[in-house]
């Protein structure tokens, strides 16, 4: 069987990975801030391709068309869909969309409601054909997916990105881009309670930086200032949260703050997971399988809520030393092993390929 690349594009960032044999022999991110136009894009599957190589099927998924570089959705879904097929080019690109399988390029305007920010749901289906009953979360650098998978099944309440806001399914918070502002409306600092400045002075990278907890190559945005990305210059930019420079307390104070950051992001994550779980009731053994750049961050929140916590790696065909890439990229490797499966399923009714 021919090689399968997955590929998920994203506002920030394209993730890509290849599977061979049904076996996921590489996967990688690369930044592309769709703020900066298609042509950054297009550059950035250059970059990826030169790490990736080629394939026969490109299987691709996106949440990209939610950028503001679009006028609308349906306009973002198009745009992204032929910048894939010209990039990607001479390969077959099939579309991810979600419940209703994947599709071709050329009707990819007429299937906008599945299609759009449904990489979630490709990782979700993934599980489901690994284990019966799980509680997916996945935190990648904007964003945190909390999906219920039971009897094999995707088993979300949603399926727009506003409609599993509301359910939980969804909570808008990452381990790199989130800006501190929107994290809460005050923090403790020297003993008192202090209204938060609301400018992007900082980032959740920065947080992790400071705590030590941020992995290598994680973040691969610009600082809020433009400055280094060290711990003196996280602190400084923290420091500006309350209205401070980074003099006027020493480390362990700036220590402290960020890890009332961390606190809260956590939190919002556990409300998230406990709201998914008053409704889906799922059985006290079911784990929750955890994904992406901050599955620290997660492991911690199923901790709270009471659940075992396995890594979704457990449940891929990937080498060791791949794991680690292959949870950062998970969409990206669900649509690659989810299309070769389709592939060969769709090999064995006909006879060709």
């Amino acid at each position: 069987m021919t090689a399968v690349i997955g590929w998920d594009i994203g506002g920030a960032h394209l993730k890509g990975a290849r599977a061979e044999n049904g076996r996921v022999v590489a996967a990688v991110q690369v930044a592309a801030p769709l703020r900066l136009g298609l042509e950054r894009l297009r550059q950035s599957f250059a970059e990826a391709r030169a790490q990736l190589g080629d394939a026969g099927l490109h299987a691709v998924t996106m949440t990209g068309e939610l950028a503001d570089t679009f006028p609308s959705r349906a306009d973002g879904v198009a745009a992204l869909t032929d910048c894939a097929v010209r990039e990607l080019a001479p390969g077959k690109i099939a579309v991810y969309a979600g419940r209703a399988g994947f599709v071709a390029p050329e009707v990819a305007r007429a299937n906008v409601a599945d299609i759009a920010s449904a990489n979630w749901h490709a990782t979700a289906a993934l599980i489901g054909t690994r284990v019966s009953t799980a509680l997916l979360m996945d935190m990648g650098s904007t964003t945190t997916d909390i999906v219920p998978v039971a009897g094999g099944k995707v088993a979300a309440r949603g399926y727009t990105d506003a409609e599993r806001l509301a359910t939980g399914e969804l909570v808008y918070t990452g381990l790199v881009r989130s800006f501190v502002m929107t994290m809460g409306a005050r923090a403790p600092f020297a003993g008192s309670w202090t209204d938060l400045i609301r400018e992007n002075f900082a980032n959740m990278a920065d947080v992790q930086r400071i705590l030590g907890r941020l992995p290598d190559g994680a973040d691969q945005m610009m600082t809020a200032d433009g400055r280094d990305k060290t711990v003196a210059a996280s602190r400084a930019r923290l420091a500006r949260m309350v209205g401070r420079d980074v003099g006027d307390a020493d480390a362990a104070a700036w220590s402290a703050l960020a890890h009332w950051f961390a606190e809260l992001q956590i939190r919002a994550v556990s409300d998230g997971a406990m709201l998914v779980q008053s409704h889906h009731l799922l059985p006290p053994d079911a784990p929750v399988v955890v994904a992406g750049a901050g599955a620290a961050v997660l492991r911690e929140a199923a901790r709270r809520i009471g659940r075992n916590c396995r890594e979704l790696d457990e449940f891929l065909p990937v080498a060791p030393a791949l794991r680690t890439a292959a949870s950062v990229n998970a969409p990206a490797v669900a649509v690659a092993l989810l299309a070769s499966r389709h592939a060969c399923s769709e090999y064995e009714k006909t006879g060709t390929r």
